[in-house]
C-alpha cells in the first residue's frame, strides 16, 4: 500500500475553511508533521483532499492537535458532491503532543475526503498530516 494522499502523489486540497498564509492547507499533504495547516478559531472547520484517480483506501491516518471530534465523509463523484459518511471519533486530548489516530477501512472507493473537524479542545487546531494507504 502507498501513501496516496501527497502532493507528490497528485493529490490536492481543494477546500479549507480557513487559511493562514503561514500554514496553508496543503501542509497536510506535504508529508512532514512539522508543517502544518491551522484553523482560525470557529467550529466546524473543514478540508476537502481530491486524489489524482479513484482511491481504493484500507486506512486513513490523521496527526493533528487539538481535535476532539472528527467526521470522516467520502465521494467517489468527479466534483466533490454526494458525500457519505465514513467515519468520526472523538480524540483523546494530548496536551504537549500531537494527537494520532487510525481510521481502519475495508477497501472503500473515494475521490475525495472530505474532515470535519467539528470542536476542538482550545479555539485553535492544527492538522499536520493526513495519511491515505490504499491503491489507485
Amino acid at each position: 500500500m502507498i501513501d496516496t494522499a501527497l502532493s507528490s502523489s497528485g493529490t490536492q486540497v481543494v477546500l479549507a475553511a480557513s487559511s493562514d498564509e503561514n500554514y496553508p492547507p496543503e501542509n497536510i499533504i506535504d508529508g512532514n508533521t512539522e508543517m502544518f495547516w491551522i484553523s482560525t478559531g470557529m467550529f466546524p472547520q473543514e478540508f476537502i483532499l481530491r486524489f489524482s484517480n479513484t482511491v481504493k483506501i484500507t486506512l486513513i491516518t490523521i496527526h493533528c492537535y487539538n481535535v476532539k471530534n472528527l467526521k470522516i465523509e467520502k465521494s467517489t463523484s468527479n466534483d466533490a458532491t454526494d458525500f457519505q459518511n465514513i467515519a468520526e471519533k472523538e480524540f483523546e486530548h494530548t496536551d504537549g503532543h500531537l494527537q494520532t489516530n487510525d481510521f481502519s477501512l475495508n477497501g472503500t472507493s473515494a475521490t475525495h475526503l472530505r474532515f470535519i473537524i467539528t470542536s476542538g479542545y482550545d479555539h485553535f487546531v492544527s492538522v499536520h498530516k493526513v495519511t491515505v494507504e490504499g491503491v489507485n
